[in-house]
């Protein structure tokens, strides 16, 4: 069960950070390279806004999912091998989760409704407020990238502690004596 807990906290943040990484250098640049606009031709900016979006919000939900079952591997680890938590480790999680979900439920829907105004039906919306949403769009996505940046940070060190157990208290995935044994 020990071997099990550990492969599992691994490949967990392993794919959380790969899926990160692959989506800030890989997929965040293809939709907006010039492969993309000349692809989408004279709707670039509308269908290319609205695709990433929906990247995106699946993005987020792989950070939900990773995020979740970080949290009850830690909780699993707590309670099969009767250690503390290790709290540096715990705290990068949670900020990762508090992070996760500020962008995903917070600035990212800011970002849809600007892009929703700024490229939407003049007959909905002024000129003014379409004026304010492009001069408000680049600090929502800058602020959007920012915690981007943070989060992929926050994931590398997580995935060093999680492959490189600390000083917990010994070895970090060995039962105390007495635990578990008949």
């Amino acid at each position: 069960m020990i071997v099990f807990l550990r492969l599992i906290g691994i490949l967990n943040v392993a794919v959380w950070f790969g899926a990160g990484v692959f989506f800030t250098v890989g997929v965040a640049p293809a939709l907006f390279s010039a492969e993309t606009k000349a692809l989408l031709q004279q709707s670039y900016p509308i269908l290319s806004g609205r695709l990433a979006m929906l990247v995106v919000s699946r993005y987020f939900l792989l950070h939900y999912w990773c995020g979740s079952i970080a949290l009850l591997h830690q909780l699993a680890e707590r309670f099969y091998l009767g250690k503390p938590l290790q709290r540096l480790t715990f705290g990068v999680l949670i900020g990762l989760c508090t992070l996760s979900l500020l962008g995903g439920l917070w600035l990212q829907p800011s970002i849809r409704k600007l892009h929703e105004i700024k490229y939407g039906r003049s007959d909905i919306y002024s000129p003014a407020q379409k004026a304010l949403a492009e001069k408000a769009f680049p600090f929502w996505h800058g602020a959007s990238r920012i915690v981007n940046v943070l989060v992929l940070g926050g994931l590398g060190f997580y995935l060093w502690r999680m492959a490189n157990p600390g000083n917990g208290g010994g070895p970090r995935f060995t039962p105390p004596a007495g635990k578990f044994r008949s």
